[in-house]
């Protein structure tokens, strides 16, 4: 217990390099599910940035307390090296939870397109079985979620028609079944390549691909679609609008703006509830050189309320009671980057012990 305790308390990188001490440091980090809870619960305190490049080949940037603004040098993230064994072609991140990843490979507007569910730090994935194409269909949209009620986690998928212009939402709960359950149809858009990510009060949520005053919501337990109120008086049109989540708040930010004076963060202090919108505005002239102009995308909150953004291939981080930024210097280049909880759960801890699991070496290479 002393010893789960201190090994729980480590970084990534370090607790690899336990692995390789003994056979009963191996065991434990390898297949105890204490220090899986323990070090998943500890790891909320401390943020990990997902990066991802599109190809398949990610790396995870740990952003302790102690974590250097300015030495790019030490700023190394993580870099894992899975061999996926799946068709070449471009990879598309659809959602993460809890350390688990799913993601589609190939154009989801044609029948050779695969979804995979993966924890790529343990190297472990598995292809979700689709249903058999229809020539109705026109194109899908997937997303993932999680239910913390239920324990479950769900890859939704919807579903467009090319003649009769109606949508469908079909849903897979992972580890009951490998059968798709049509929810029936749904009136809401969808954007063309994916759901938001946002995965706050038990819901999944979008924005309206055609309008900017409605949020869609997804209840991952009753798994019916509702809708929630936008800021008031917005005039950006929607695909310049991101819809992020902020210390367990929805927010919605201008996510590419080229002409305004302020870049606008919209708050949801009580969820539901329209009046409870509340907006940071962010100076233009504040943003640093060679980051104004591009897209903009908080992150998380981090170090005393500050809030790390996403500017093209770059990171900053935006103390509002300041009202000034700072680059945060990361080594290499920032593709995507996407908040991820660091998990050591098998993939079977939600599949089941029989279930067959690829993995994709023996253990993850750290670089």
């Amino acid at each position: 217990m002393i010893l789960i305790e201190i090994l729980s308390r480590l970084s990534i990188k370090p607790i690899f390099r336990c692995k390789t001490v003994c056979k009963l440091w191996y065991n434990l980090l390898s297949y105890d599910p204490l220090f899986a809870n323990i070090y998943q619960t500890r790891s909320l305190k401390f943020p990990c940035i997902y990066l991802f490049d599109g190809v398949g080949k990610p790396s995870i940037l740990e952003l302790k307390a102690e974590y250097n603004y300015y030495a790019r040098h030490c700023n190394r993230p993580i870099q894992l090296t899975p061999e996926f064994h799946y068709p070449p072609g471009r990879v598309f991140l659809v959602g993460l939870c809890n350390g688990f990843t799913c993601f589609v490979n190939g154009s989801t507007d044609i029948e050779k397109h695969f979804v995979y569910i993966s924890n790529p730090l343990l190297g472990e994935y598995f292809e979700v079985k689709l249903p058999e194409w229809e020539i109705s269909v026109w194109r899908v949209t997937y997303g993932f979620c999680f239910s913390k009620a239920s324990g479950k986690y769900k890859v939704l998928r919807f579903v467009a028609r090319k003649v009769t212009k109606v949508s469908e939402l079909e849903v897979y709960t992972l580890g009951v079944g490998e059968k798709w359950r049509n929810v029936g149809e749904i009136s809401c858009p969808v954007w063309y390549d994916k759901f938001d990510k946002v995965n706050i009060n038990g819901a999944l949520h979008w924005m309206d691909s055609k309008k900017n005053d409605i949020i869609y919501s997804f209840d991952i337990e009753t798994e019916k679609v509702k809708s929630l109120p936008a800021p008031p008086g917005l005039v950006t049109p929607p695909w310049n609008l991101k819809l992020v989540e902020l210390g367990n708040y929805l927010c919605l930010t201008d996510y590419y703006n080229t002409s305004s004076t302020n870049i606008d963060i919209w708050w949801m202090k009580e969820y539901g509830v329209s009046e409870s919108w509340t907006k940071e505005i962010i100076l233009v002239d504040s943003i640093p050189r060679g980051m104004v102009h591009i897209n903009f995308e908080p992150i998380l909150m981090w170090k005393d309320g500050e809030i790390l953004i996403q500017c093209g291939r770059k990171l900053a981080s935006y103390n509002p009671k300041m009202k000034s930024f700072r680059v945060v210097y990361v080594y290499g280049k920032v593709i995507t980057a996407i908040t991820y909880t660091p998990s050591f759960y098998s993939l079977k801890t939600i599949m089941g012990d029989d279930f067959q699991v690829t993995n994709v070496y023996p253990k993850t290479q750290i670089v």
